[in-house]
């Protein structure tokens, strides 16, 4: 296993590390206004939720690593402690790959990449209206971590007020997944998809309690043809199925086929002698 000590690297050389490792990212979109009325759109995908009771987001605008300057939505956030945050899914990422350009102050990102503002209720920046939900919020902190290139600083955001586009919801009137259709940030210049050939579900033990890898049967546990996903969902059963079981490698990539469809009693099924 390769080992780096990040005080040992280049801040370009630790970057490309963490934003390829740490992947995929979810995108804020990020709508700010200064204190003369100029209003700035910019991504950023150091960002995610942090609490669901307050309603939390946070995103980080860093310190360009190549000249230690700041960003403009960091000094909008500064001025005028309001934003609205917009989610990025795929008829419109190369628009906001647009809005991430570097422009001079003053100049409209809105403008630049071809979005549509619209007026918020509660809050000065403008709504991005292509995106499927908005988030407006009031700035309760920026916490800046270092005074570096490439330091970050935490934009903590309390929402005040959300916007969803209805062609993204479903017959219940919530937010359907796969209608979404969102982009993630990867390293360097990769994106990621999560459209209906990408999406798939994952049993959470929250209410039932699986059995856990230790409670397999040996038979099944040193199986030569199961991987890691297989026996997580083998071991998620709340009660081991009895009998004798195969250590056949044919059963085995059966029974995996059958995995591979989310099927995992007739799993179980075809692996009891």
């Amino acid at each position: 296993m390769k080992t780096v000590i990040p005080s040992e690297l280049t801040s370009v050389q630790l970057q490309t590390i963490m934003q390829t490792a740490v992947s995929p990212r979810p995108i804020a979109l990020a709508s700010t206004v200064d204190k003369d009325g100029n209003h700035n759109l910019s991504p950023f995908s150091f960002f995610n939720m942090f609490s669901t009771v307050p309603p939390i987001l946070i995103f980080s605008p860093s310190r360009r690593v190549r000249d230690n300057t700041t960003k403009h939505t960091l000094e909008n956030v500064l001025e005028v402690p309001e934003v609205v945050i917009g989610t990025v899914n795929f008829p419109i990422v190369q628009q906001i790959s647009l809005a991430s350009t570097e422009y001079e102050t003053g100049v409209n990102e809105f403008v630049k990449s071809g979005l549509t503002m619209k007026d918020a209720d509660l809050v000065k920046p403008k709504l991005i209206e292509e995106c499927p939900v908005n988030f407006e919020c009031k700035v309760l902190e920026v916490k800046s971590l270092g005074d570096q290139g490439g330091a970050g600083n935490l934009v903590i955001c309390e929402v005040q007020k959300i916007h969803i586009r209805e062609e993204y919801l479903n017959e219940t009137g919530n937010l359907d997944q796969q209608k979404l259709d969102m982009v993630a940030r990867l390293g360097s210049n990769w994106y990621s998809r999560s459209n209906e050939s990408s999406l798939f579900e994952v049993p959470k033990p929250l209410v039932t309690k699986g059995i856990g890898f230790d409670l397999l049967p040996d038979a099944i546990k040193y199986s030569q043809v199961f991987t890691g996903n297989d026996l997580g969902m083998l071991a998620n059963v709340e009660v081991l199925p009895s009998g004798e079981y195969h250590s056949d490698e044919n059963v085995h990539q059966n029974a995996q086929k059958l995995l591979l469809e989310s099927k995992i009693e007739e799993a179980w099924k075809i692996l009891i002698k």
